[in-house]
């Protein structure tokens, strides 16, 4: 429902030019709600004029675009290009406007609100992601400085200072440039804050120089993920040299630890490391999925002082030590975030899957059981376990052998759980042929009986129809759930992968010919 007043708003500035020339006799209490309408409308110069001529203090998009007074949807997920390229350039020129220095207050700018999602309802259909924003954001500081040192300004706007709190997202194609705007911060109006790091496609070198650069000590979460090639011992001399003291949430890439090839002194090594995260006081996220922890998850998180509230620890083969230390431990009961996919829970460790749920079940939010093995013999076992969790939002179980019967039987009991939002099922067993294994091999996902999955599918929405939770959503994802991250840098990582298998075998074809 729009208020009398946004609906005012949308209708001052659908007339860009009227609204431009007009700017200079509004009220500056006005200015947010100008920013929120013209943003629903997409008028990219009425945004761009509106930061530039920012009459507050601050300027935070998350809390501009979310649920307001005057609009209740929140648009904070709307990362449409024209209207955030606006919005970054009117903050270069914002520090170029002639109006006298000493007005303007801005100082700080938090571009962190920005949600990245799948489907865009902009009318321009153009997304602008975090790297592109990273990207931009470094460039228009560097074009900034140069036009600043190369024209005659006023001295005063040099002594503008303002804060850009900003996610930072790092690849090899846009480091140099992301360097020397960190490089040079000091120098510029603009002054990049980085609230996230997150690196893929980058040597190891390159990113332990730009995490220095970064300002660890305010860093709230670090991501290194896919292909930098971050190893334990790497691990251990980047906590030994540098401290993240208000770090929350920590993703580290697959493999780093890899219990398989341990020698004495890796043991003192993951020691070391469970050590200097207990030192974060404030971490409460890790990512740590696809590292080979077997008989080691007591080692690294015992140390913690502060409970995990979202852990994911998928197919990182854990035995059933593991699974009794997080059954036990004090993470237990603040889980509110789950992720054992690629364990067969039910045949390995039934009992303490159980017990970790329960301890978990008063805040669980999130739950994630891909490729578990978890068949038709399972289901009571896994609904008795589900019960307690009535506060459950998100479930995902793709990649399980379940059969249709099965689903629509677990499906039945998921209505009964009353804040549950957005569930990912398996493609049904007897879909495939016969004689699929699991888990199934990528060239094997797609060749199933569409028409006989849509039935199901059908049938399994009509049970959410039948119990009235229109509410809930459900979807199969043949190869992962959405991430905007990747989805925005596939070309590049693709590439990368491409040129890291031809040097592969090109070392193998040389080793060949030399034995």
């Amino acid at each position: 429902m729009k208020s009398l007043r946004f609906i005012s708003a949308e209708a001052f500035v659908s007339n860009a030019e009227f609204a431009r020339k007009s700017l200079g006799g509004v009220a500056h209490n006005l200015f947010p709600l100008l920013f929120k309408a013209s943003y629903l409308l997409e008028r990219g110069e009425v945004i761009h004029d509106l930061v530039k001529n920012w009459p507050l203090a601050d300027f935070n998009i998350g809390k501009l675009l979310g649920t307001t007074v005057d609009y209740q949807e929140d648009l904070s997920h709307r990362t449409c290009s024209v209207c955030l390229e606006s919005c970054l350039t009117g903050l270069r020129d914002y520090v170029l406007n002639h109006s006298s220095p000493y007005m303007k207050k801005l100082k700080v700018v938090d571009l962190t609100g920005i949600k990245d999602v799948e489907v865009q309802f902009c009318e321009c259909k153009k997304r602008m992601g975090r790297w592109t924003r990273t990207q931009l954001l470094s460039k228009l500081c560097l074009e900034l400085l140069v036009y600043l040192q190369q024209t005659q300004c006023n001295p005063g706007t040099f002594e503008i200072s303002i804060d850009v709190l900003i996610d930072l997202y790092v690849t090899e194609r846009n480091y140099e440039l992301v360097v020397q705007a960190l490089l040079k911060k000091c120098y510029c109006p603009l002054k990049i804050c980085c609230v996230a790091f997150r690196s893929d496609n980058l040597a190891l070198q390159k990113f332990f120089y730009i995490i220095k650069l970064t300002d660890p000590s305010s860093l709230r979460k670090l991501e290194i993920v896919h292909n930098v090639r971050l190893e334990m011992e790497h691990l251990e001399i980047l906590f030994n040299s540098i401290h993240f003291p208000l770090l929350m949430s920590l993703t580290l890439p697959a493999r780093t630890f890899n219990v398989r090839r341990f020698t004495d002194a890796d043991e003192g090594i993951l020691t070391n490391i469970g050590e200097k995260m207990g030192e974060m006081t404030q971490l409460t996220e890790l990512s740590i999925s696809f590292s080979i922890l077997t008989g080691r998850i007591r080692k690294l998180l015992s140390p913690l002082k502060t409970p995990l509230k979202m852990l994911d620890v998928s197919n990182c083969s854990l035995n059933h030590a593991d699974m009794a230390y997080l059954a036990n431990s004090f993470h237990a009961n603040h889980l509110e975030a789950l992720d054992l996919s690629g364990h067969n829970i039910h045949d390995l460790y039934p009992s303490t899957f159980f017990k970790l749920l329960s301890h978990s079940s008063s805040v669980l939010r999130s739950l994630t059981l891909e490729d578990c093995n978890i068949q038709d013999t399972h289901l009571n076992m896994l609904i008795l376990s589900l019960s307690p969790c009535q506060k459950l939002q998100e479930f995902k179980f793709i990649g399980n052998p379940l059969s249709s019967q099965a689903l629509k039987q677990l499906f039945t009991f998921l209505c009964e759980l009353p804040m549950l939002k957005t569930v990912e099922f398996p493609v049904p067993r007897d879909c495939y042929p016969t004689g699929i294994t699991y888990p199934i091999d990528d060239a094997s996902l797609c060749r199933f009986d569409q028409r006989k999955y849509e039935t199901v599918a059908e049938e399994l929405n009509l049970i959410l129809l039948q119990a009235n939770r229109e509410d809930m959503k459900a979807s199969t994802p043949l190869f992962g759930s959405y991430d905007a991250a990747v989805e925005e840098t596939n070309n590049e990582l693709g590439a990368y992968l491409i040129k890291s298998f031809k040097e592969t075998l090109e070392k193998f074809t040389t080793s060949l010919k030399m034995s």
